[in-house]
């Protein structure tokens, strides 16, 4: 009966440090596939009547020194300060196609991590994905629509 008893405890034993590991082990692959999305504001771009009145107005009242394509505000990140960062401003003609298939006034640019798996994550769950992603010196680009038609730029830098 001793003999039963031990095996019986031998047995519940494994089953739950086996039950226990496996556990562990799920949670710590999660954790290392859960994947970051939106790092941050990449950029705010918004359509006027005159850009460059617009720039010149924001320089003159706000500080904002800007050129045709902008003004670039750089930062650190905190918690890894050799880590640096921009955030793009720019006012766009009101006639601009850049927006499309958006009719709002205004694109928001998000810096991500990992875009490629995003855009297969965002397809999957049936956000529209307006083009392709497109690589330059400065980063990859792709567009998609939010669930109210605003066009949404994500930039990995």
């Amino acid at each position: 009966m001793k003999k039963y008893t031990f095996i019986i405890t031998i047995i519940a034993t494994s089953f739950c440090f086996g039950f226990a590991c496996k556990a562990i082990m799920t949670k710590q692959l999660n954790e290392q596939t859960k994947m970051k999305k939106v790092t941050g504001i990449g950029g705010v771009f918004f359509k006027c009547k005159d850009p460059k009145k617009m720039r010149e107005w924001y320089n003159t009242h706000l500080g904002i020194e800007s050129s045709e394509y902008g003004a670039n505000f750089e930062w650190r990140d905190a918690e890894n300060p050799d880590k640096e960062g921009s955030t793009a401003w720019n006012p766009f003609p009101e006639t601009t196609k850049y927006f499309e298939p958006s009719t709002k006034d205004f694109m928001i640019n998000y810096r991500v991590e990992n875009l490629e798996a995003l855009v297969e994550e965002l397809r999957a769950a049936g956000v529209t994905v307006v083009d392709n992603i497109e690589t330059y010196d400065y980063g990859k680009f792709v567009h998609i629509l939010d669930m109210e038609g605003n066009k949404i730029e994500l930039w990995e830098p």
